[in-house]
């Protein structure tokens, strides 16, 4: 893994606290060391990682959560 990134994610179907805990498991899944603030009322997450933005978007999608990098 390579240097630690900011990302900003839309993640669409988020609805609770368990979906804020699942889109944190999953990423840490791909990048153990990430830093996941998820904010569910606008349905983003920020994340700090070293791992590949598509890759994490790939993992939230196949856990059942539509996800898209967002420009910051």
């Amino acid at each position: 893994m390579s240097e630690r990134h900011e990302v900003l994610m839309q993640v669409e179907g988020m609805a609770c606290e368990g979906c804020v805990k699942a889109v944190t498991r999953i990423v840490q899944g791909v990048d153990p060391r990430a830093e996941v603030a998820v904010d569910l009322a606008h349905k983003r997450a920020r994340i700090l990682t070293s791992a590949d933005t598509l890759e994490i978007a790939a993992a939230l999608d196949k856990g059942g959560y539509e996800a898209s990098a967002m420009t910051m």
